[in-house]
């Protein structure tokens, strides 16, 4: 089926691609938020014919879903028996989740003709205001579909990429708030805060409820984040586009071994060649 962005985007409310009166609001609005917390949403960015093509091209690859449980810590790093017990990184936590890659979503399905209109990477660069902002290059991972059931949600962690775009496609029946911590280690790790997130005794933690249809810039890589539990028969589908400082840039082998099941030669190619000395 041929897609056209005009009728999946909302452009009439959000005409991203046009230099208007307009566009330029919208840019200050998430630029403000953004600015305040590292977190902007655009409400009703898809039109209803955007969420149903989205959602029906994720339950097309479902079962492509790389479907995991482990227990893992905020950095996706092994134990360290020489850290005290009470550090963050000695702090795991059951994670079950599924990923659907991106090398399942082909160029003419609806989820790449959202990412490939024209004028949608440059809107999101002007709201993020970088001047290094490139597609992530991780062809597992540039574009994909987090996929959740009952009982699956996604425990506290950072993002390997500077910055996540997100689109909400469908929700789960009770559950899914989307709660995160606002530049927790923008310039260190801090794992002081990071303690108390885990702990449950931080004023930092902010709750976000997203909507079918909602756009979502965040700036995950500094930002402790997680998905809370689900409940119901019905999945939680949301769209993750990804973002970097650097062209080029793909995951570790370990993380995309753990979050989509394989790797590619790719991937060990350039291992080790990231743009920042933070943990994973």
């Amino acid at each position: 089926m041929n897609y056209h962005a005009a009728n999946l985007i909302n452009l009439a409310q959000y005409p991203i691609q046009r230099d208007c009166a307009e566009r330029d609001a919208i840019l200050e609005q998430v630029r403000c938020d953004l600015a305040r917390d590292g977190c902007a949403v655009l409400k009703g960015f898809l039109t209803q014919d955007g969420i149903d093509a989205l959602r029906q091209e994720a339950d097309g690859v479902a079962e492509k879903g790389h479907k995991s449980r482990s227990r893992t810590n905020v950095y996706f790093t092994k134990d360290d028996p020489n850290l005290p017990e009470d550090d963050p990184r000695r702090q795991y936590f059951d994670r079950s989740n599924a990923f659907i890659p991106a090398d399942n979503f082909t160029t003419d399905g609806a989820l790449r003709t959202v990412h490939d209109f024209d004028g949608f990477d440059t809107f999101i660069q002007s709201c993020l205001l970088e001047d290094k902002f490139y597609r992530y290059a991780d062809p597992l991972a540039d574009v994909i579909v987090n996929m959740a059931d009952e009982g699956n949600g996604f425990p506290w962690h950072f993002d390997t990429n500077n910055f996540t775009v997100t689109l909400a496609i469908q929700n789960a029946e009770e559950g899914g708030a989307f709660e995160y911590a606002p530049g927790i280690r923008e310039g260190d790790e801090n794992f002081d805060e990071v303690k108390r997130v885990l702990d449950g005794r931080s004023d930092k933690v902010k709750v976000l409820e997203l909507e079918p249809g909602d756009l979502q810039l965040f700036r995950g890589r500094y930002s402790l984040h997680r998905v809370a539990p689900l409940k119901g028969n019905t999945p939680r589908y949301v769209a993750i586009f990804s973002y970097v400082e650097e062209p080029d840039m793909v995951g570790n082998p370990e993380r995309t071994e753990q979050l989509y099941g394989r790797t590619l030669p790719i991937h060990w190619e350039r291992a080790g060649k990231r743009a920042d000395s933070y943990i994973d």
